[in-house]
């Protein structure tokens, strides 16, 4: 069988992700990785289902990876990790779409187009882009089962979800309520709480405001006398003026009245505000009868005699007129009243109360016996003033007796229709009035407002629509999630969230102000409420299962409220999908379901649909089938609750939210022990990625550019999961270059000599620990800690933290250290120990890099390892993804031997720094570095490391010297930003006392660590971080400073320095000229050069070395001869022939 290792010519990522693609179809490597772990403890994962009404793009690539990483991870540590996939069929993004496409509103269904037509096109839509989606997740290799996926629309998920709310009903956590609540017209549709907290949905507008007078009747004497007595209400919505029926204030805030005069008219008036607010209406330095009678109309400032001062419990009661009086009330209206949460922040601390739009006016109103101004439309339904679709009622639209007896026509017909919001009607821009202007400029025009102006405020959105939400009267299902808010948070300290601070933060404030679920959707397509009603709603049932319904529909067709039973040719109790298939729990078809009551009276379904996030939240048990199906899996423990779950940080109040309160609610568990909440990816100017501004990337472009696994390698190290990803094309190559080509090139050296050498990882027993060479126990000592840190990182679900210490192990560590320092081995002609050794220790660091890195990066990682182990068969049973995640060998872990070697990096990396400063190159030798010893370990660590450094940067001899010698003076500065807050007003005095510390102080600090002073009679303590040492230059000398250590490079060249210099330069000229001449490594040649008085010395002195690195037979000098090409040696062109010796 052959050991010959793969070579290949380049590293093509995108053309290994393809051929790994093509293998793992082949072999149907996901199922065997599954059915590897049969009977292994379950690792429990849920897929959040996306829509696929949408084309997936670059930010998904992300959320993917993420969820891979550790599924992936947990099935090499032994686990078996199921994974379903799942489909959001239901809800808003769906139905839109279809609306748009098929060119029709909300209000066309049932007209133009009827609902089974329209769930028909609704059930097209929602799978339109699923082979994109599909594509995108096998290209990215995410491991999901795509082929068995859960769909919402499934009448089996449907009937999970009647089950769910049937459990939460008989909690008596289910309930019909009539209340103010966010709506959103251009969606047609209540919304929840949650949706109204999506990311977004809050943004800042510029609206009109406006401060109206409303004329106080019967006014009290001191409101007499100075033109009209009025309150002063303030309002962000005029449009909700004309629906004002009462003014609120706050029973303990004080009010004053104030002669002063209107700004628009100069007419004078006798204002009730609030004291608080007194001078943002009127000017604080025109006080008194003398201001008042120095105004002239026109004035800026407005000058103001107080009158009177009451508390706002002493003005309930008073009645004031009609401000707008289009519509009368049916009702009480047009008084004072007191709320707890008038406030004196802005406006004027008198409230304007629309009960009808707003929940704390409602609720303020009804408890002062307050009506609602509500209109009576021509189907006998009362409304607010303004429809559903977000307009002011049309005349034609309301009942004629309610016209005749409570309608202004000649007042209200000039606004009847209006929006009141632009975005509302497409005909419409930003541009055109506003209606929230129309009435300002009337109320002006007629002295009845005070100010009117642009006001900044924050305004909630549609999530789906994009447009404002208004707050509106619905009859609407809640399910009482305040009920279980502490149970909630209790359990939500038990789960570990990624970042801790969206738990405790986003996610824990929300449910610290939780708010009941508005579950009613007023739609078309998503899942039905299963609840049926009497018409005078005395008698309901919560449908719990299709079995139930089917039975009350027979009993229905016994009471002769059904002619039949529509789902005659179904079986009860049969759970396949053919028999599922013979039913539709959607609209239209359960709405023609009558039931029976148990006093005989017919029953109707609750015409509303279910937010279509209590679908998705539903999802641990609806994907199951349960109670139904799998019912032992779920309560084993083996499918609930889910050990890891990943999506945006948009979910947090979505997804997360909705899991969370299902779990909670029908089984008081958590849904999820741990979650990354990722945040989002964009452009890399940090903007939002969108199609509109041509600056979204295309995922497939991207990953047939580059391949999936520096894709995937640059969104995991680039930042933590759940910081936003400024996302640069350019990182991608940068990682492709950084670390694949690395660990490529790697991989390239090791199989190039291994086949040279024949080696064969099976054929020699492993070399012992203890007796290999120190680099290899160094190495290897690495290699262990890195499995340990990796997997400590994952298992924290830290994948940035592991990503970036596989790559530093690769780069730094492996390839930059390791294998360079190392080559001569593998160079060496026969098969010594030594050798052995090189070659065992490299390719066990190789095999494990790729099993470490196969979470992350799984299409080059299964490459290299089937590379390393299947023997040149590249067999399946050698995949990666079959293999177990490697364990640390502790014992192999030698941390001071890791210490030195980190120190000589150091130690080299600061001495190229500085030859780089005075452009010296490593090839020229320098006589000495000198290395100040402030502590006795770093001295002991530094020792058995001495002849790689000097080898390493070329260095004749390492000195060691004490700060006692005063060869290297230190200099001391304080850190401000440290210090600072602890130590305030004495810090300038400690910066200028530790300025003046002396050699002998500063050297107490780098070897105690602190020193203690006493500044201004103030104890303190200086500790090393809280300053900065350095050392001067001193003549002759280079000084650098890295932390707490320190060292001084002699930069002297001397003649005999300059010579081996030279030679080395020689040597690597050669080397080049080797390789460009096409020479094998182990090809001998012959050499001539030109007869040079310094070649010549060169050649006297270090011939021979020469000779043997250029694997040289002669080297000779002549005069004339013809040269295959010219070296460049020290800014000078020297000619030499070079041939290969026979």
């Amino acid at each position: 069988m052959s050991h010959k290792f793969p070579e290949y010519d380049s590293l093509q990522l995108s053309g290994i992700n393809q051929k790994v693609l093509d293998q793992w179809q082949e072999e149907d490597l996901f199922a065997r990785s599954l059915a590897l772990r049969e009977g292994a403890p379950s690792f429990v994962f849920y897929e959040g289902p996306p829509s696929a009404n949408g084309m997936p793009g670059i930010h998904h690539v992300m959320a993917r990876s993420i969820k891979d990483i550790f599924c992936r991870y947990k099935t090499m540590k032994g686990f078996r990790v199921d994974r379903k996939a799942g489909w959001d069929t239901h809800g808003l993004p769906v139905e839109l779409g279809v609306e748009k496409a098929l060119g029709i509103t909300k209000e066309d269904i049932g007209k133009k187009i009827s609902v089974d037509e329209y769930n028909a096109a609704c059930r097209r839509e929602v799978m339109k882009y699923t082979h994109e989606w599909e594509e995108l997740t096998r290209l990215m290799g995410y491991w999901v089962d795509m082929e068995h996926p859960y769909i919402t629309y499934d009448n089996r998920y449907i009937e999970t979800l009647w089950y769910l709310l049937s459990q939460i009903y008989k909690k008596g956590l289910l309930y019909k309520g009539y209340t103010i609540q966010p709506y959103s017209p251009a969606a047609g549709t209540g919304l929840s709480t949650h949706e109204l907290n999506q990311p977004g949905c809050y943004r800042d507008v510029k609206d009109t405001t406006c401060v109206a007078q409303f004329r106080i009747l019967e006014p009290r004497a001191e409101l007499l006398g100075h033109g009209d007595p009025v309150f002063l209400a303030w309002t962000t919505t005029p449009w909700t003026l004309p629906s004002n029926t009462a003014l609120c204030v706050g029973p303990e805030i004080d009010y004053v009245a104030v002669r002063s005069f209107n700004p628009y008219t100069g007419s004078p008036i006798t204002a009730v505000v609030a004291r608080a607010l007194l001078h943002t209406l009127f000017s604080k330095d025109h006080e008194g009868q003398e201001a008042l009678e120095a105004y002239q109309p026109g004035d800026k400032k407005l000058p103001y005699l107080i009158v009177a001062e009451w508390k706002g419990k002493e003005l309930v009661g008073m009645r004031y007129e009609q401000l707008l009086p289009w519509m009368r009330p049916n009702g009480d209206a047009f008084r004072v009243i007191a709320g707890d949460f008038v406030t004196t922040v802005d406006g004027t601390g008198i409230v304007h109360i629309a009960p009808t739009f707003g929940a704390d006016d409602n609720k303020v109103a009804k408890a002062s016996g307050i009506a609602g101004l509500t209109v009576l439309d021509k189907d006998g339904n009362l409304r607010p003033m303004v429809d559903m679709t977000g307009r002011l009622f049309r005349l034609e639209d309301l009942d004629p007796s309610f016209i005749k007896d409570f309608v202004n026509v000649e007042l209200y017909g000039a606004y009847a229709g209006r929006y009141v919001k632009n975005a509302y009607d497409d005909s419409l821009t930003e541009a055109d009035e506003t209606l929230d202007v129309t009435i300002a400029m009337q109320l002006k025009q007629e002295g009845r407002a005070f100010k009117i102006e642009k006001y900044v405020h924050s305004y909630p959105h549609c999530w789906r629509t994009d447009k404002p939400v208004l707050y509106y009267p619905l009859d609407s299902w809640f399910i009482r999630t305040t009920a279980c808010r502490e149970e909630m948070m209790h359990l939500n300290d038990t789960i570990n969230w990624k970042p801790e601070s969206t738990g405790t933060g986003r996610f824990g404030k929300w449910l610290e102000n939780l708010q009941d679920w508005n579950l009613s959707r007023s739609r078309y397509w998503g899942t039905p409420l299963p609840i049926w009603r009497t018409e005078d709603g005395r008698e309901e049932l919560c449908i719990s299962s299709v079995e139930e319904l089917y039975q009350a529909i027979e009993a229905s067709v016994s009471a002769g409220l059904m002619k039949e039973n529509p789902w005659k040719d179904f079986t009860p109790g049969l759970y396949t999908k053919e028999n599922y298939d013979k039913i539709d729990l959607h609209r239209p078809y359960v709405d023609g379901i009558i039931l029976v009551s148990p006093s005989g009276k017919p029953m109707y379904r609750e015409t509303d649909l279910i937010d279509v996030w209590f679908d998705s939240g539903a999802m641990p048990f609806a994907q199951l089938h349960y109670p139904f199906e799998n019912k032992e899996l779920l309560d084993s423990g083996r499918a609930f609750p889910a050990d890891f779950i990943a999506e945006g940080v948009d979910q947090t109040r979505g997804w997360f939210f909705t899991l969370h309160a299902i779990a909670t609610m029908v089984r008081g568990t958590n849904s999820f022990k741990a979650v990354i909440s990722n945040g989002l990816v964009l452009d890399k100017n940090g903007n939002k990625m969108s199609k509109r501004l041509g600056n979204a990337v295309d995922p497939f472009e991207t990953i047939q550019k580059y391949g999936s696994d520096p894709l995937r390698w640059y969104m995991i190290s680039n930042s933590s999961p759940w910081d936003n990803l400024k996302f640069d094309v350019e990182g991608i190559d940068e990682v492709r270059r950084k670390f694949f080509a690395t660990l490529y090139n790697t991989y390239q050296f090791f199989a190039l000599y291994a086949n040279l050498d024949a080696f064969d990882p099976t054929a020699s027993e492993e070399i012992p620990y203890t007796e290999r060479p120190e680099i290899d126990r160094w190495i290897l000592s690495t290699l262990n800690s890195l499995i340990l840190e990796v997997d400590s990182d994952l298992e924290d679900y830290e994948p940035t933290r592991a990503t970036r210490a596989i790559g530093d192990f690769v780069s730094e560590q492996l390839s930059n250290w390791y294998v360079r320092l190392s080559r001569r081995r593998f160079w060496a002609g026969e098969m010594t120990t030594d050798k052995l050794s090189a070659y065992q220790t490299l390719y066990r660091c190789l095999v494990t890099v790729a099993k470490l890195m196969a979470p992350i990066a799984p299409f080059y990682a299964d490459q290299l390892y089937r590379d390393l182990v299947s023997r040149g068969t590249n067999a399946t049973e050698y995949s990666v993804h079959l293999a177990d995640f490697p364990q640390a060998d502790r014992s192999e872990i030698n941390e001071p031997l890791e210490r030195s070697m980190h120190l000589a990096q150091s130690i080299c990396s600061m001495v190229l720094a500085l030859r780089r400063k005075v452009n010296i190159k490593v090839r020229q030798p320098l006589q000495r570095l000198m290395i100040p010893v402030t502590n006795e370990e770093d001295h002991q660590a530094i020792l058995p490391v001495v002849p790689l450094i000097l080898s390493e940067v070329n260095l004749k001899e390492l000195q060691f010297v004490t700060d006692g010698e005063g060869i290297l003076v230190k200099r001391i500065k304080p850190d401000f930003k440290k210090l600072g807050p602890r130590y305030g007003k004495i810090m300038k005095s400690i910066a200028a006392v530790v300025a003046e510390l002396s050699q002998d102080e500063i050297a107490t600090i780098e070897r105690t660590g602190q020193i203690d002073l006493t500044v201004e009679g103030t104890p303190v303590t200086i500790l090393r971080d809280d300053v900065e040492i350095y050392s001067e230059d001193i003549p002759g000398w280079l000084v650098a400073n890295e932390g707490t250590l320190t060292i001084a490079l002699d930069i002297t060249i001397t003649g005999e320095l300059r010579l081996e210099g030279m030679a080395r330069e020689l040597v690597n000229r050669i080397q080049n000229l080797r390789k460009q001449s096409g020479f094998e490594v182990s090809d001998k040649v012959r050499l001539t050069l030109p007869e040079d008085e310094e070649l010549h010395r060169v050649l006297t002195v270090y011939g021979s070395y020469i000779a043997k690195e250029v694997q040289a037979v002669s080297i000779e000098e002549k005069r004339a001869f013809t040269p295959t090409l010219e070296l460049d040696l020290d800014e000078r062109l020297v000619p030499v022939y070079i041939e290969k010796a026979i």
